[in-house]
This record gives C-alpha cells, structure tokens and sequence, in this order.
C-alpha cells in the first residue's frame, strides 16, 4: 500500500504537525509506504500556484491519498478538491481534527465578498461569516466526494456525519494515537503536582486555571505549600507574540496581580520532544482548562480532542479538564474528571479535591495507562490499515 499524506510536519509548530509525523512514522513501521509529497513547503491556497505543484507530483503511483484537515489551515482541503476533480479515480481520505467542520472559514471569499480580504481583520471576520453558507456547501461537496473521513472521538465522528450529511460507514472514529511510554510511578502526594501542557495560546483558558489556583490557596489554608503548578509547551512566536502584544506577558502579570508566585507556578517553554514523557510524569494530573471559541459558536460546534490528552495517557497520567470539545468523552474512561468550562470555582474544587484525596490521581493514572495501551501508535496504524484496506476494497468492486 503506498499512501501520499498531504499534512503540516515540523518544524511547524502546531498539534496536527505532531501527530502527522507520529502517525507517518507509526504507517512506515507498520510497513505501508507513506510519502510527504510536500514536506518543508506548505500547501498555498493561492489556486494558480496549488494547481501548479498538483501537477508536478505522479499521483498514479499512489492507491490511496491521506490529509490532515484543521487547524484553520486551507492548503490540504483544496488540495483535495484538486484531486477530486482532477483524478476522480484515486481514493482520497482524510482526518478531519476539528469536527464537526472541515476548514471553518472560507478558502476563499466568494463574489463581492472577495473584497473584504484587503479590509481590517474584523470587516473580512464578517465577511466569512456571510460566506459561511458558501463554505458550508464546499465542504458538503468534497466530504462526499472522500472514500472515508476520519474523526479522533465518537462524539465528534457523530457531529461530523451529521454536519456533513454522511451515509452511515463514511465517519469512521480512530482515537489519536500514543506513544508508547514506560510506567513512571507518580510523585510523592505532597505536594500535588499539576501541569499544563500544550501551546501557549489565548483561547486554551489558562487564566481560568490561573484563577482557579488563587481560589485553592484562600481555600486550603497550606495550598501554597502543598500545590505547585507547572506551565509547560510549545510557544509559536505568530500566535504567542501577535498584534494583542505578547501573551505570555499577560499571563505573568495575571500572577503577579494573583500574588501567584514562583513557590507556586514554573514555567517550561519549548520542551523537547524527548523530554515530553519525563515532563508529564513528574507530576500528579496534567489539567487542560480549555475554552469553546464564542466567534466559532456562529458557526458550529468545534468537537475535536487535545495532543495533551493524548500524551497524558501515554504517561499513565490522569486528566482535570473542561468541558470543552470532545474532553468529556476523552476523560470518561475513569482516566480524571470534567469541569464546566470557564467555571474557575469549580477547577478549584476539583484540584482541593485531589489535594484533600492523593489516591485520586493514582486511581486515574491507572485507567490513564490502561487507556493508552489501547491507543498506543502501533495499534493505532493498524485501525488505519483496516481503514484503508476497506477502501480500497471498495475501489475494487
């Protein structure tokens, strides 16, 4: 089986560049041959310049096409549609990380709207947001053009389906593989130790966790003492340091204004990747504080997983996060408890609670463990296999 995989990898610096990598590295072990037609350029969506690196590659000498699709990126769907039109013949696949859409904003403005991209950022936000029925349709059109979709949960593979207007069998649901990662016993219970992980962006709701913290140390008086939090992950100077100034900035003034210090909050930017593991397993229970997106709420329901989630069951760690996304599927495996977003009292409660009660973390590092065995990458490329050896077969009939 030889497949092209038509994704951002590193050195980009986003989620869906991560698992890409993993998931081509886990296909090649597995023995499917997986190339990167376009490895270290990414897919443009000015369509003359799209058209022209299509062209150069042998698509025929592939079975089978595989994107990763999300991530506000454009590049890889239009490259689909490309392929649809172009080599209606090929089967064409894809992860869609973001359901219960594909891409979210237009690829491209339609008509009049077209104008709006060389306006202020918020007349071209209003502008996608009258393009959205258009969008919508693109995405109908090329969803039912694809031998298979791909989703990390079933909640968002049922969102997905039911968006997209999908027969039954056409979403099939692949967990997010793991790496697989020996057994670390947890720390000592004192003090409890928690972790973020993952980008440092706005929009991930580490404020709420922030001020969750303050609310634990006026609740238990010896929180200062017995709770340490670690903020630790990848920072993308773009999204990070943009036009709002830098946002870690922001989050050092809000503690300061918290009086949240270093006794309490340390920072790790930029892990190494062979570093994540030792990272996560220092500490009791990573929490993910996520928040849904109220402009993305115009236009559905983003129903995705987290990286985070992933690697916290490969580490055998258990998991305190929101309700947002698919989390609470992801956490219902008695792997860590959900929160209502945005609800910092609550946040507060559950950590009090893991403080109050040590073999709680242990009790969900076990279910977190077990999980990732489950979902270990080897296992992982062989649902992938099936997935597409099925299509394939399909192709035959």
């Amino acid at each position: 089986m030889r497949i092209a995989l038509l994704s951002p990898l590193p050195p980009e610096q986003s989620g869906i560049a991560d698992y890409a990598l993993a998931w081509r590295d886990a296909m090649r072990a597995a023995g499917v041959e997986v190339a990167t037609p376009f490895a270290g350029a990414p897919l443009t969506a000015e369509a003359d310049a799209l058209a022209a690196r299509m062209q150069d590659v042998a698509w025929d000498d592939f079975d089978l096409v595989h994107a990763e699709l999300g991530g506000g990126r454009c590049g890889e769907f239009l490259a689909l549609e490309w392929l649809a039109h172009y080599r209606p013949g090929l089967p064409l696949t894809a992860t869609a990380h973001d359901p219960e859409r594909l891409i979210w904003r237009p690829a491209a403005l339609p008509g009049p709207l077209a104008l709006a991209s060389r306006l202020p950022r918020r007349a071209y936000q209003a502008a996608a947001l009258l393009a959205d029925p258009w969008t919508l349709a693109r995405e109908r059109r090329l969803a039912a053009r694809l031998s298979r979709l791909i989703a990390l949960t079933e909640t968002g593979a049922a969102c997905l389906a039911r968006r997209m207007r999908l027969p039954a069998g056409k979403v099939v649901c692949i967990a997010h593989g793991n790496h697989e990662v020996a057994d670390v016993r947890l720390p000592p219970p004192q003090p409890l130790r928690l972790l973020y992980f993952g980008f440092l962006y706005r929009g991930k709701g580490i404020e709420d966790l922030l001020d969750a913290l303050a609310l634990l140390a006026a609740m238990e008086p010896d929180a200062r003492r017995q709770v340490r939090l670690t903020l630790a992950g990848g920072v993308a100077p773009d999204v990070a340091f943009g036009s709002a100034g830098s946002y870690l900035d922001e989050l050092r003034r809000r503690l300061a204004e918290l009086r949240l210090g270093e006794d309490m909050v340390t920072w790790r930017l930029d892990v190494p990747a062979d570093e994540i593991p030792a990272l996560i397993q220092a500490h009791h229970v990573m929490v993910l504080p996520y928040r849904e997106s109220r402009k993305l709420a115009w236009l559905g329901q983003m129903r995705g997983t987290s990286g985070g989630l992933s690697w916290a069951a490969a580490c055998g760690r258990g998991v305190v996060s929101s309700d947002a996304r698919a989390f609470a599927e992801e956490v219902s495996h008695g792997n860590g408890a959900v929160y209502p977003q945005g609800d910092s009292r609550a946040l507060a409660g559950e950590l009090a609670r893991l403080l109050r009660e040590p073999g709680r973390a242990i009790a969900f590092g076990r279910k977190a463990a077990e999980l990732g065995a489950r979902r270990a990458w080897p296992k992982t490329a062989e649902r992938f296999q099936a997935a597409f050896a099925a299509v394939l077969r399909e192709g035959e009939a």
